[in-house]
């Protein structure tokens, strides 16, 4: 292209489902959008693309990072904005896959687009060459196909498929600005039906049904055989099946037959009996209610096929094969299956020896090398490895002769030998198609390295392969709770090692350790994890456990002496809490230990969450995924913080019965004090105390700002692979800049005992109305009673010790009472809920 390619504008063609979500996540982008339709037969030309456009701010999960951005998709029909288009860089086609639908549309929008404009039809499986020759010649160097899944905002893939008069300065440009403006994981496939995830996945799934019919095997069954205890999604098979909709994978199996005649695996290209059912029946999966799972009441039924009728889900997986599933070592288990009696061991052997059958023979004609085959199959299915990533790690050569000797035997789907090139890879130091300096590509007989495009040099640490090693920089120091490295510059990283990256009193001593560390040696401290979440928050699972003794415990201590205890540590030193707990009798005497041992946690968590806050150097929090309770404080108190938009962050402990402790509640009331209008800090503190009550998670990181979990400062960024290269980059900006530390409040003011009123009278009505129970509104007064200042002349000002020790006290007394204990106990259990 003779100029940068900087998409100011895009358009979309076709306000379907993909066309409508496609749209949504260009604005989430922040991209000017237009959204193409028919015009309505009748009444407002644009009723049906604004039909679509409501439809998006009411789809689960969610298309829109917030509902407002719904306002920023301009609506438009091929009737009268046409002209619109000259103003646009990208248009993407996503009407129905009909090639003389496309061909008519592109032939009437041709002559609107500008000289630079680039035209990509989302295609799901149409030859590109084919929609390519309809196409005016000016125009087929910047056309392409671009293959988004569903749902668009979520899934990572993005395939991009030249066709041959493609120019390739126009997909490198295009790939850059989907990898960083769209957050997306690019894989140039051939053009070829399906192109590379579907092909391989819709295989997968059709493997899958055969081999289930011929051994036997229920459908939830499968189901709990071909999920999680494999590495891959929970949906599995069949539900998958549901979610991407029947009528759609009948769709992708019949462009498989139709193009597909003189592939050796034809004959199953098929749309089984059962599934041609469901569809002319209108039963479509998810969309329709019902497909090969139907929820009856609260109870999930199956399809049985034989009766064409729906019984309760009740199969379960072996307990034999169970065990072997979860051994570590791929060599073994995969020994284990294949070499086992059992019908569900011999399944699972039956389904991998046949995709990586599949996987070899067609890999030359689909994809370019093993690496864009499993990263596609990752990034486009869910699954945690690739087809050659588990053929590599279970053995590649003793796996390569099971397929060869269950091919001679006849007891494989095809009869077509493995390619040469599996023997020649089997005979390489690293026994396998991926190896640290590429992978193996069939065309060359080669080990292609990565893309070398200069956008991939943001991504410092792309998703590994199995074969590959990462070095995650040099460490400073590590415990067993975290470690500090760098990358040979002045920005020192953290990255906890507890799991779900929870916060315990370790990873407060490594904190503290490597702030100071940092602020000696360093320039800048990023937090960041290297894979998510970022955070869970605090681990509190020690503090429920109930210490065991070999004899009865004695009487419980009046609650007289309990409450003493509750009091005597306030603000009191880690000494004064266990002289304290001491006197107590036996069985009040464990339960305070726990709670002495958490106020002692709780008062080192603010001080780290202090030192973040005023250290002598920048500190910026890299969040990817879920950022919950004190994962959300150290987010809420480092100097700038950096978000993929997938970042789910939030105060949720009252949701087990708990507030905030690590400095949460105060930063809150110290940011309704800044905002104090008249000198009232009320009407923004009541926001931040529904916020905190009801435990709101943001679902977004746009979101998140909306929530004022996130600062007007703080950076969202679209893909989670660049994550680092710009938090260290913020790093530093904020270090070139003469970084000094915040200057500490030395007076907050606070809503104190009328605002204390205020929310109680609120939560009163709340209570007899039978919204929230008698527990709730104990956590919502103590929230309120922390937010507000304490039960104070309102207009009075504190500082920030005042508000954490009113954060300690009211943490202590939830977690003394029963049935935050409970709440705690069930969550832990269940991951839900309890309202007790």
């Amino acid at each position: 292209m003779s100029n940068p390619f900087i998409v100011r504008k895009a358009a979309v063609l076709g306000a379907g489902v993909m066309g409508a979500q496609i749209a949504a996540h260009l604005v989430n982008a922040g991209i000017e959008t237009l959204l193409f339709e028919l015009p309505a037969e009748s009444g407002n030309p644009d009723a049906n693309v604004l039909k679509a456009i409501e439809k998006l701010k009411k789809q689960e999960p969610a298309p829109l990072s917030v509902i407002d951005r719904a306002n920023c998709i301009e609506p438009a029909t091929y009737d009268q904005h046409l002209e619109k288009l000259r103003d646009c860089d990208l248009v993407i086609e996503a009407i129905a896959e009909r090639l003389e639908l496309k061909s008519e549309l592109y032939e009437k929008i041709a002559t609107y687009l500008h000289d630079q404009a680039v035209l990509a039809s989302n295609t799901s499986g149409l030859s590109i060459n084919q929609l390519a020759a309809v196409i005016p010649e000016a125009l087929q160097p910047r056309f392409c196909g671009i293959h988004f899944f569903n749902p668009p905002r979520y899934m990572y893939l993005v395939e991009l498929i030249p066709s041959a008069q493609s120019d390739a300065a126009v997909l490198d440009a295009l790939e850059s600005f989907l990898v960083t403006s769209l957050g997306k994981g690019i894989i140039r496939a051939k053009d070829t039906p399906n192109f590379i995830a579907n092909r391989i996945g819709v295989f997968s799934m059709l493997a899958t049904m055969h081999h289930a019919r011929q051994f036997g095997l229920a459908f939830d069954l499968v189901d709990k055989l071909t999920g999680v205890l494999i590495g891959r999604p929970k949906s599995a098979t069949f539900r998958t099946a549901d979610l991407v909709g029947l009528d759609v994978l009948a769709h992708v199996v019949q462009t498989m037959q139709n193009g597909l005649a003189e592939d050796p695996w034809h004959i199953y290209y098929i749309i089984p009996d059962w599934l041609q059912k469901l569809v002319d029946h209108g039963a479509l999966g998810q969309k329709s209610g019902k497909g090969v799972y139907q929820k009856q009441g609260k109870d999930i039924h199956v399809l049985n096929p034989a009766t064409d009728t729906y019984e309760p889900a009740q199969n379960e997986v072996d307990d034999e094969i169970e065990a072997l599933l979860k051994q570590k070592d791929p060599v073994a288990r995969f020994t284990a299956l294949h070499d086992h009696s059992h019908p569900q061991a011999q399944f699972l052997w039956a389904i991998h020896r046949d995709l990586f059958h599949y996987c070899a023979i067609h890999l030359a004609a689909i994809a370019d090398n093993a690496r864009d085959l499993d990263l596609a199959i990752r990034w486009g299915f869910g699954w945690e490895r690739g087809p050659f990533e588990i053929w590599q790690a279970a053995g590649w050569n003793t796996v390569a002769g099971w397929i060869e000797a269950d091919i001679a035997a006849g007891k494989a789907m095809a009869e077509i030998p493995l390619p040469a090139w599996v023997q020649t890879v089997g005979q390489s130091t690293i026994q396998g198609v991926h190896t640290q300096e590429g992978s193996y590509a069939p065309i060359t007989e080669s080990w292609q390295p990565r893309s070398q495009l200069p956008v991939y040099r943001r991504q410092l640490f792309p998703d590994r392969l199995v074969g590959e090693e990462i070095v995650y920089g040099e460490t400073v120091f590590e415990t067993d709770a975290l470690r500090m490295w760098h990358t040979g510059d002045q920005v020192a990283i953290v990255s906890f090692k507890t799991k779900k990256h929870t916060i315990d009193n370790l990873v407060l001593q490594g904190m503290q350790q490597a702030i100071t560390e940092a602020e000696h040696h360093f320039r800048a401290l990023v937090i960041w994890q290297t894979e998510p979440p970022f955070s869970l928050g605090a681990n509190l699972k020690k503090a429920t456990e109930r210490p065991k003794t070999e004899a009865p415990p004695a009487p419980p201590a009046p609650p007289s002496a309990f409450e003493k205890f509750i009091k005597q540590i306030r603000g009191a030193t880690q000494s004064a809490i266990l002289q304290a707990a001491r006197s107590l009798d036996v069985a009040d005497m464990l339960m305070a230990g726990k709670l002495a041992e958490v106020e002692v946690m709780i008062a080192h968590f603010q001080q780290v969450s202090q030192h973040l806050r005023y250290s002598l150097i920048p500190t910026v929090a890299a969040v990817d995924g879920l950022a919950l309770g004190g994962g959300c404080e150290f987010v809420m108190h480092s100097d700038r913080a950096v978000t993929t938009m997938e970042s789910y962050i939030g105060l949720v402990e009252a949701g087990v019965g708990l507030l905030p402790a690590g400095g949460g509640c105060k930063e809150f009331a110290l940011r309704a004090a800044r905002n104090a209008v008249d000198g009232d800090p009320f009407p923004y503190l009541k926001h931040y105390f529904q916020t905190v009550a009801m435990a709101q998670l943001a679902k977004s990181a746009e979101q998140a700002k909306e929530m004022y979990y996130l600062k007007p400062a703080d950076v969202i960024i679209m893909n989670r692979l660049e994550l680092l290269y710009v938090a260290k980059a913020q790093a530093l900006a904020l270090a070139e800049a003469g970084y000094r530390p915040p200057l500490r409040p030395r007076e907050i003011v606070v809503a104190g005992a009328t605002g204390i009123a205020t929310i109680k009278s609120t939560l009163v009505n709340m209570l007899e109305g039978g919204f929230i129970s008698e527990h709730d509104y104990l956590i919502g007064s103590k929230i309120a009673h922390v937010m507000c200042g304490g039960d104070i002349v309102a207009g009075s000002r504190v500082d920030e010790e005042w508000l954490l020790k009113l954060e300690r006290t009211a943490f202590i007394e939830l977690l003394a009472t029963e049935k935050t204990q409970d709440r705690i106990a069930y969550t832990l259990k269940t991951g839900k809920p309890l309202r007790n």
